[in-house]
């Protein structure tokens, strides 16, 4: 059962995905199509929770939303699927997405996503890739849309994690701008790359705005990433099997 829910689901995923990205695209050239871009690509969102949780079963609760400062700023999400990516668009206002340049070349769907003004990036440039996002991040907060970052860099199976870049932190410093930290435990559900949803509930947890004035990036990364990896052992099973394995192990 859980197959064929997760069939139906992809279906009108995929197919949902082409039509409003094909209108993303054709309204973009209009003064006002940026604006309406990102209103069309949240109401598809919010069809796809629908379908989310009425086919698949899966479903989401959200604490912390008294943590998201007026202001636009720059969030952190911890980056596990591909539910998070959608689920961006619902927790927080109009946003540019640091995200890898080959997503831009994907028919209709990469021109939807120009369209909605992301941050593409080359991972493989290094410092080069850095610049950018303090340059074109800079750009985008300026025009109040907000910066999502996934500062892992890659999806990472539940119960892991990898150091955090340090573009994000280094924009915050630079401008002044708070990061909001986003803990979720979705790859619980929905694993990278994978066909099955199985049914259950998202802890989704937004932690208090942290600032970067007068403090170094690793300062700053290490902070958000002891909270996020924090919630992550109480959210998440496959953290807890984790913590366990690793006390056997230890005797």
């Amino acid at each position: 059962m859980i197959w064929l829910r997760s069939l139906i689901y992809n279906l009108f995923m995929v197919g949902t995905a082409l039509l409003f990205s094909t209108l993303i695209a054709l309204l973009a050239p209009l003064p006002a199509g940026k604006r309406f871009g990102h209103r069309i690509a949240r109401q598809w969102v919010v069809w796809q929770f629908f379908v989310l949780k009425h086919v698949c079963r899966l479903t989401y609760q959200a604490e912390g939303l008294e943590n998201i400062p007026r202001e636009n700023a720059i969030t952190y999400w911890k980056h596990q699927s591909t539910w998070e990516t959608m689920a961006q668009l619902l927790i927080f206002p109009a946003q540019s997405w640091v995200l890898k340049r080959e997503l831009l070349w994907l028919p209709i769907i990469g021109q939807a996503i120009y369209a909605l003004e992301p941050i593409a990036i080359n991972r493989q440039a290094g410092h080069s890739a850095v610049k950018q996002v303090l340059e074109m991040g800079q750009m985008r907060l300026k025009t109040g849309l907000w910066v999502a970052i996934f500062p892992e860099g890659t999806r990472m199976p539940p119960g892991t994690t990898r150091r955090y870049g340090l573009s994000g932190a280094l924009l915050a410093a630079k401008t002044g701008r708070p990061i909001v930290p986003v803990a979720h435990n979705a790859g619980d559900f929905w694993k990278r790359n994978a066909f099955l949803k199985y049914p259950g509930i998202v802890q989704l947890r937004i932690g208090k705005p942290v600032y970067a004035r007068n403090r170094t990036p690793d300062e700053v990364n290490t902070e958000i990433q002891n909270w996020i990896e924090a919630q992550m052992r109480e959210i998440s099973p496959s953290y807890r099997c984790l913590v366990l394995e690793k006390k056997d192990s230890g005797g």
